[in-house]
C-alpha cells in the first residue's frame, strides 16, 4: 500500500465563528439571571435547536437568516422548558447574542497568525451584520481579510456552497486552506469538502462516527499555532 500524498503548505485559514471564535455558552449568566437554575439548560437547548434549524431549513430549501433562526430557537427552548420569557427578556438575550465574547486565548492566537503573514477569514452561518458586530465589538477588525456569511448562498453549513465561499475569497485550492471549527460535524464536513481541517475539541468529546476525521485537533484555538508551524517546518 502506498502512503497518502503529503498535504501542501497552508496558505490561508478560515474560522468558524460560533463556539469556535465566540463563546455561545457565555449567554448562561444572563439566562440564569432571568430564570434561576435554568440558565444552563436554556443555553444548551437554544444552541441545539439553532443548529438543528439550520439543517432542517437547508435540506428543505426553506431559508431564513441565522438571526431569525436564533430567535426561533430561543422561543422554542423557553417554551420547551416552560420558562415565562417575556418580549423584553427575549430581546435582551438576542442583543447579547450579537455581542458574544471570544474565548480567552483567541485574540492572541489570531494576532500571532496575522504576524506570521497568514491571511485569515471567518466562514460562518451568521448573517453579515451579526458577524460584523461581533468582530467590531471584540476589536478584531484588523485580523480578518474576509468575513464570509452563509447568507450569500441562502444555505447553511454543511452545504458545500458555504465552504466554497472561502475558496472563492482566497482564490486558492481547497487543500491549501485550513478550516478551523469547534463543531466536530462542521470540521468533518469541511474535510469531505476538501479543506485541511482542525477541530478545536474544547470539551474532550469523542470523535464523530462519520467515516471521516479532521486532519488534526486540539483543546484550544492556540493549538492551531503548533499545527501550522509543524506543517511549515
Amino acid at each position: 500500500m502506498t502512503n497518502p500524498s503529503p498535504l501542501p503548505p497552508i496558505k490561508a485559514i478560515a474560522f468558524d465563528a460560533y463556539a469556535t471564535l465566540f463563546d455561545v455558552y457565555c449567554m448562561e449568566a444572563l439566562a440564569e439571571e432571568y430564570f434561576p437554575s435554568q440558565g444552563k439548560a436554556l443555553t444548551v437547548l437554544w444552541r441545539h435547536k439553532q443548529v438543528e434549524y439550520t439543517r432542517i431549513r437547508t435540506m428543505s430549501g426553506r431559508f431564513k437568516t441565522f438571526w431569525e433562526l436564533t430567535r426561533d430557537a430561543l422561543i422554542f427552548a423557553a417554551a420547551q422548558l416552560e420558562l415565562p420569557m417575556n418580549d423584553s427578556q427575549r430581546q435582551h438575550l438576542m442583543n447579547q447574542y450579537a455581542c458574544l465574547r471570544p474565548f480567552p486565548e483567541n485574540q492572541a492566537t489570531l494576532e500571532t497568525l496575522v504576524a506570521m503573514d497568514m491571511p485569515l477569514a471567518i466562514l460562518s452561518n451568521g448573517t453579515q451584520p451579526m458577524l460584523d458586530i461581533a468582530v467590531k465589538f471584540n476589536g478584531m477588525n484588523h485580523l480578518f481579510a474576509h468575513i464570509l456569511s452563509a447568507d450569500t448562498v441562502q444555505k447553511f453549513k454543511t452545504a458545500p456552497e458555504v465552504y466554497q465561499l472561502a475558496v472563492d475569497a482566497f482564490a486558492l485550492p481547497k487543500n491549501e486552506i485550513l478550516f478551523v471549527s469547534a463543531n466536530a460535524w462542521d470540521a468533518c464536513a469541511a474535510t469531505w469538502f476538501g479543506f485541511q481541517t482542525f477541530w478545536v475539541n474544547r470539551n474532550g468529546q469523542p470523535p464523530e462516527q462519520l467515516d471521516v476525521a479532521p486532519h488534526a485537533s486540539g483543546r484550544l484555538l492556540s493549538d492551531v499555532l503548533a499545527h501550522v508551524r509543524g506543517l511549515h517546518g
